[in-house]
């Protein structure tokens, strides 16, 4: 018999915090990450689902407990982090989920939309399919919008242009981009319960074999990589992007674009500095709520 219930993990912060910590959880758990706001008690309550029970472990909390107070350090008003775990009905997620995931629109070239939307596409408008799961991204956070943007902004009708997905979740970016065009398209995630998830999500979409998904860890990237990518999406947490700079800079082509997420606005600066240490410039930016996101290019070709 079908399990009936899921198992949720939610911190209670403020309106302020609350799409930080939803990042937060996403990044830790690998999860999308819906949140609640009691208008009442002036409360966000941001959760994330298992489909099976799972206990918070000593080292488990005490990586939401430094994230926590990484976003109270970026100034933001955090409420009281409070931790909990309960036991759901699956219905119950099921319905908040289509109460709050709508058709996403990035400029006229792409739709995201949910299973149960009638939304028709415009005429040449590429559509990528991809419901609320127990996986991480569908598209609503303002860095994997940002993400999506660029991979429309940048892709040119008729050119080849190859792209890697660094910690790819559900497969939102990589999926986007085989739709749209780009070969050949690569992703990676560290999760084996992510990669499968994408996978499922390619084939709903009809591009499993259009890309290549594969576990893997940004910390083992080749420094030296046979080939290269003429874009790459690295949406990460701060702390990782900067750790791991070198080999992610590394898998760009001279002239290719490297799209950078999942920062903090009181952070971005650190990482603008550290990227372009290596070579790169910034080509865009754009901030939105509490996060900044940029894509940078190299100066002049690059050697590593």
């Amino acid at each position: 018999m079908k399990n009936k219930s899921l198992w949720r993990i939610s911190v209670a912060t403020s309106l302020e915090a609350e799409d930080a910590v939803a990042e937060l959880l996403g990044v830790i758990f690998n999860r999308s990450a819906s949140s609640y706001f009691d208008a009442e008690a002036q409360t966000s309550v941001v959760s994330v689902y298992f489909s099976k029970k799972r206990f918070l472990s000593r080292d488990v909390c005490e990586e939401i407990w430094a994230g926590l107070q990484r976003i109270q350090n970026c100034g933001l008003k955090l409420g009281s982090g409070k931790v909990k775990t309960a036991k759901v009905r699956r219905e119950d997620w099921a319905e908040s989920w289509k109460r709050h995931f709508k058709p996403i629109e990035i400029g006229n070239s792409l739709i995201i939309r949910p299973s149960w939307s009638k939304r028709r596409p415009r005429k040449n408008q590429a559509v990528v399919i991809l419901d609320p799961g127990l996986s991480f991204g569908t598209g609503q956070h303002p860095t994997t919008e940002f993400c999506l943007g660029e991979i429309v902004r940048c892709h040119k009708t008729g050119k080849c242009q190859s792209f890697l997905d660094i910690g790819t979740g559900s497969g939102i970016l990589a999926i986007a981009a085989a739709k749209l065009g780009y070969k050949p398209v690569r992703a990676i995630d560290f999760d084996p319960e992510a990669v499968r998830v994408a996978r499922a999500n390619a084939r709903v979409n009809g591009v499993d074999k259009k890309m290549r998904l594969a576990r893997g860890d940004v910390t083992k990237l080749p420094a030296k990589p046979k080939g290269r990518f003429d874009m790459v999406c690295a949406n990460l947490i701060s702390n990782l992007l900067i750790a791991e700079r070198r080999k992610i800079a590394a898998q760009l082509k001279p002239g290719g674009v490297l799209v950078l997420a999942g920062i903090l606005k009181p952070e971005f600066p650190e990482v603008q500095k550290k990227f372009e240490a290596l070579g790169l410039q910034l080509i865009s930016s754009r901030g939105k709520k509490e996060w900044r996101s940029g894509s940078l290019g190299f100066r002049a070709r690059k050697k590593f």
